[in-house]
């Protein structure tokens, strides 16, 4: 035993050694990843103490789970996960499935001039920061913006949708899907490449149109890459977006707008709650990986390769 563990140390040594290069490429992501993700993790100790900064962690009172208590004997969490929950549900069935209709859609151009334009517009949304999209959105839909202006013009009547709350969760949804469809299409356009294209030579001879294709030869094509990119959406389901949803929120759509992520930074930062408002992050963390695994299980289960 102790032969095979010094062999096993020594190939592990040699491996390094040749591939010297590759973990000095390597290098800078990992330790990013160390200092900026798993060191911050030590500060989780924090959701089970009386956290005062003064008196730091180990000075701080330990109370066990009474602030994960909190979080469920508190009456305004309950309306606040049920509109991450409800937001979050309209991302995934409208955002997430737009870039896999626009990559199936590109796919079927055969101009490629022409793609490469309308992917190019497509991407451009992406690069820009969700403050600038907050201030697009307020030049043109606010109540003296351009669309009424507009509207007012063509002798019709102004609408109200920075301050109805009607309509709050349907206008995130569509900045989402302008802001990252283009982005998102890279993924599955680059998985539509790896498509044999004598499957589709075999789908014409045998008569099917651009739409059986579609549905026989395309999506079956990129099926595994939909869901494993959908385990990982659901590991981010109780994250909506705080920069897009605190730049949006109003006193008019609070009711049906303010997420756990918002309340968190209010709680937290604003009113110095650092031990509960942790707890309900770790408790959101551990959500997240609880539907990733059981996501990736049925996955299995249905013969998908999944996420591990």
């Amino acid at each position: 035993m102790e032969r095979q563990a010094d062999r096993r140390g020594v190939t592990w040594r040699r491996r390094i050694v040749k591939e010297r290069y590759l973990w000095l490429m390597a290098l800078p992501g990992i330790v990013y990843f160390l200092i900026y993700k798993y060191v911050p993790m030590l500060g989780i100790v924090i959701a089970f103490q009386k956290y005062i900064p003064s008196k730091g962690f180990l000075g701080s009172e330990w109370v066990g789970l009474d602030n994960f208590s909190r979080i469920f004997d508190s009456p305004e969490i309950g309306r606040y996960f049920m509109n991450t929950v409800i937001i979050s549900f309209y991302q995934i069935v409208f955002a997430f499935t737009v870039p896999i209709l626009i990559a199936i859609l590109l796919n079927e151009l055969k101009f490629a001039f022409f793609k490469k334009i309308v992917q190019t517009f497509l991407y451009l949304p992406h690069f820009l920061s969700w403050v600038v999209v907050a201030g697009i959105f307020y030049l043109l839909f606010q109540s003296d913006g351009q669309v009424n202006h507009l509207l007012a013009d063509w002798g019709l009547q102004p609408i109200n949708i920075l301050s109805n709350a009607h309509n709050f969760r349907a206008m995130l949804v569509l900045q989402v899907i302008w802001k990252e469809s283009g982005w998102g299409t890279i993924i599955y356009l680059a998985a539509l490449t790896g498509i044999d294209p004598e499957l589709y030579e075999a789908a014409r001879m045998d008569g099917a149109g651009r739409l059986r294709q579609i549905f026989h030869v395309t999506l079956p094509g990129i099926r595994s890459t939909i869901v494993i990119l959908f385990i990982l959406r659901l590991g981010t389901v109780l994250d909506v977006g705080f920069e897009q949803v605190y730049l949006m929120l109003n006193a008019s759509v609070s009711e049906v707008g303010e997420v756990l992520d918002t309340y968190v930074y209010r709680m937290g930062v604003v009113n110095g709650n650092f031990s509960f408002t942790t707890a309900v992050g770790l408790l959101k963390g551990l959500v997240g990986m609880i539907l990733i695994v059981a996501a990736n299980r049925l996955a299995r289960s249905f013969g998908e390769k999944g996420v591990y």
